[in-house]
This record gives structure tokens, C-alpha cells and sequence, in this order.
């Protein structure tokens, strides 16, 4: 297998796009998100190995696939025995890692974090730049595009929900799990009380907001006193009151099409709630 030029990769840099040169043939992920992107995208055999994180079902969408990969822990050193043609990572990679491997003279492609539902195609189509597989994200982009326009019409009645999270955190429009909030056909009764993404809602104030219906994350195993509040007696009434199964998932964390089954889920307990039949 032939590796890639030192005068290509100079042109390699995070965000921007790859030199055009053949398609590289073992790639290797080293975050969740760009996991899942790389696995819905790459071809046969083209993808060698995802993180470890790609395995854990509480937070990804894609652990079953992701087991038949070579798992890594984002270090330097065992990427670089591994061999890649090219590296993908998030923004939020370990910068050392990502900056040790440059050196090592390995392509490294960031791929920007999706913020909001409207980033998701702009990022599926720069997966498939990077990985040459352009087709194939063109049109997985296409369809996200025609079923998120689907799933976002207009509802005739919006139930008042609150998304609440470990040590009271909450999110708001401007995140991810806020607009998939919005598009499943609620209101978000935390941004309309002053509280947006990363702020922290006191308990006292969930209570005087009174949602119909309060949506949290499934707690890790063991014992969390930042997760503690998700049980609270008034946060377990107003999750179980509407909508027992109103909770976030593995969809809800990377902006890939899987959010779109995270809306459906939410739309359902929507329709629980209003007693609508959409």
C-alpha cells in the first residue's frame, strides 16, 4: 500500500480539505462522532479502526458496527503503529495526539462538531471529501435533507418540555438536543424561562416552570452525585407524568442522521402526550 507524499500532506490541515490523491486505504477514527460518520461512509475494507468509545452503547448509535472494528484509544503511539492513511478526528481531540501524529508525517482531518440540524449535511458531505466517497455522501446527505424537512412540520399543538441533565444542566436552541427538542414538536419551557444551552436550572424552577414533561439522560451504572438530581422525586414525577420513555440516547449525541430516529422517538412521546394521531 502506498502512502502519501510528505508534499501532500503539507496540504493537509485541520478543516480543510485533503490534496486529491488516491483515496486513502486504512483510515482510523479517533472520535465518536467522526466514528459513525466514517462508518455509515467508507468503503469496503477502507476503514481500519474506531475508538473505543464507538462500542459503548450508552453513547453510541453505532456500537454493534463498531465492534467489528480495531478499537483505539486515541494515542499517538498506537495510531502510529497501525499504520493509517489518514487520521479523522473531532475538534476536540487530543491536540497533542493529533499534532504528534502531523509530525509522524500522518494526514489528520478535523471535522468540525455539528452544532445545530442544518450542520449535519455540510458534515456527511466533508466526510465523504475526505475519504473520496463523495457519491455516496451526496446522497445520504439528500435523504437527511428530505426526511428532516418531513419530520419538521408544523404540529398543531406543542407540549411544554424542559431537557434536564446531570448537576440541573439543560440545553437550548443554539444546541443540538434543543433543536431536536424543537423539530419532535415541543416547546422548550427552560429557554422561555431566561435558561439556554449550558445553563443551570435549579430544581425550585423546574418545579414553578411546570412542564408537561421533563426529559433526561439515562444515568451511568454506579453512583454520581452529579446524576443524583435526575432522580429527585418532582424530576422523576414530571418525566413519568406524560412520558416515561422521554429520555436522551446514544442518537442524541453526534449530529449524524441517527438524530432523526432520536426526533421520531420524541415526536411519539409528543403524540402520547397531546393524544394526537399525526
Amino acid at each position: 500500500m502506498c502512502r502519501l507524499a510528505p508534499v501532500a500532506l503539507a496540504a493537509v490541515v485541520a478543516g480543510a480539505g485533503l490534496a486529491r490523491a488516491e483515496a486513502p486505504a486504512r483510515v482510523v477514527s479517533i472520535n465518536l462522532c467522526t466514528d459513525q460518520l466514517a462508518m455509515m461512509l467508507a468503503g469496503d475494507g477502507q476503514l481500519h479502526s474506531v475508538s473505543h468509545i464507538a462500542t459503548d452503547r450508552r453513547v453510541s448509535a453505532m456500537a454493534d458496527k463498531a465492534a467489528g472494528y480495531v478499537a483505539n484509544h486515541g494515542l499517538a503511539e498506537e495510531i502510529y503503529l497501525m499504520r493509517p492513511d489518514l487520521v479523522v478526528a473531532g475538534p476536540y481531540a487530543a491536540q497533542a495526539t493529533t499534532a504528534m501524529l502531523k509530525r509522524l508525517g500522518i494526514p489528520v482531518a478535523v471535522i468540525p462538531a455539528a452544532t445545530s440540524l442544518d450542520d449535519i449535511p455540510d458534515r456527511i458531505r466533508r466526510m465523504g471529501e475526505v475519504l473520496h466517497r463523495e457519491a455516496a455522501a451526496k446522497d445520504m446527505a439528500a435523504a437527511f435533507e428530505t426526511r428532516l424537512a418531513a419530520v419538521r412540520a408544523e404540529v398543531a399543538a406543542r407540549p411544554s418540555a424542559v431537557l434536564y441533565y446531570a448537576n440541573g444542566y439543560t440545553s437550548g436552541a443554539t444546541a443540538l438536543a434543543g433543536q431536536i427538542l424543537l423539530a419532535a414538536g415541543f416547546e422548550n419551557a427552560a429557554e422561555q424561562a431566561g435558561y439556554g444551552a449550558g445553563a443551570k436550572l435549579p430544581l425550585e424552577m423546574l418545579a414553578m416552570i411546570d412542564p408537561d414533561v421533563v426529559i433526561t439522560s439515562q444515568a451511568y451504572p454506579g453512583a454520581s452525585r452529579s446524576e443524583e438530581i435526575m432522580d429527585h422525586p418532582a424530576v422523576r414525577a414530571f418525566r413519568e407524568s406524560g412520558a416515561a420513555a422521554a429520555m436522551t440516547g446514544p442518537d442524541w449525541v453526534c449530529g449524524t442522521p441517527h438524530v432523526l430516529d432520536a426526533i421520531d422517538r420524541l415526536a411519539g412521546a409528543r403524540r402520547e402526550i397531546t393524544g394526537a394521531a399525526e
